[in-house]
């Protein structure tokens, strides 16, 4: 089975990993045809377990590879083929706004996510992510990414163009 890892926060701070290291420790855990997408934390991997024992095989072998926690994300191709896909948005949407994005977390989010957004902030929710186009660059939103996490558990997040772009050169 193909899987995409989205790890948090790789590269941020004092770590610093390249991507050839990130590949190198996903092999030595097991996982096999491992190749990394841009330097922020984007594996495409295969595995035969399923998405969770994967989830807690690659955060074990991480934490031991790397010497710190690495939470991830982790979802078929097929998941991530159809939110690549998925156009939230309107086209003709005021392209002055800051640049749309994806937020994976682990499960579908509950009803009372909404009640964490702006006016200024649009958002959808889909199966296991948010799509979230901010008003503005990201530091300038008003939008509760860590109330988030205490109703979703781990998030990540990425833009709608990253995703897309993976999408296209691996699966």
């Amino acid at each position: 089975m193909q899987y995409v890892a989205f790890l948090r926060g790789m590269n941020l701070g004092g770590r610093r990993i390249s991507n050839p290291e990130l590949c190198a420790a996903f092999e030595h855990i097991g996982f096999t045809a491992v190749q990394a997408f841009l330097a922020s934390g984007n594996v495409i991997f295969e595995a035969q377990d399923g998405p969770d024992a994967v989830r807690a095989r690659l955060e074990a072998g991480l934490l031991d590879q790397l010497g710190y926690a690495v939470p991830s994300v982790i979802r078929t191709a097929a998941e991530v083929n159809a939110i690549a896909a998925h156009a939230p948005f309107a086209a003709d949407a005021d392209a002055k706004r800051g640049k749309p994005q994806v937020i994976f977390i682990q499960d579908t989010p509950a009803p009372k996510v909404m009640a964490l957004h702006t006016d200024a902030d649009w958002l959808e929710i889909g199966a296991g992510v948010i799509y979230w186009w901010p008003i503005a660059g990201l530091n300038e939103t008003r939008f509760d990414i860590k109330g988030l996490e205490r109703i979703t558990g781990t998030t990540t997040v990425r833009t709608k163009n990253m995703v897309d772009r993976l999408a296209r050169k691996f699966l």
